[in-house]
């Protein structure tokens, strides 16, 4: 059993790392290097912008500029999770307080007994 279990563990490993290994750059990304690769749908919508409307100003300016695009993607992971935390949370509360209230209705009705009507 514990040969099969490292057979199933290192297939697992080997499709995670291999597709990895053997990726290459999507089209039309190869002068630009690794911000072409990493770059998100805001700089492509400012491309679009600039080649449509030249001469567009934008209104905002924006309040915290990240010194790189790699501090940027942090930023955006770190929002995601905390995010999806408060979401779980919530839920989790939500569950929780369902059962409470379930459970306590079971041990109201178990109390009163059974009615001779």
């Amino acid at each position: 059993m514990k040969t099969r279990s490292w057979l199933l563990w290192a297939a697992i490993v080997l499709l995670t790392v291999l597709p990895l290994c053997l990726i290459s750059a999507p089209p039309g990304t190869q002068g630009s290097g690794a911000a072409a690769l990493f770059g998100g749908s805001d700089d492509r919508a400012q491309q679009a912008i600039g080649t449509i409307a030249p001469h567009y100003k934008p209104w905002f300016a924006p309040v915290f500029e990240p010194a790189s695009s790699e501090i940027a993607s942090l930023l955006f992971a770190l929002q995601a999770a905390i995010g999806a935390g408060v979401i779980g949370y919530w839920l989790g509360l939500s569950v929780a307080r369902e059962r409470s209230r379930k459970s306590e209705l079971a041990v109201a009705s178990s109390e009163q007994g059974p009615r001779a009507d």
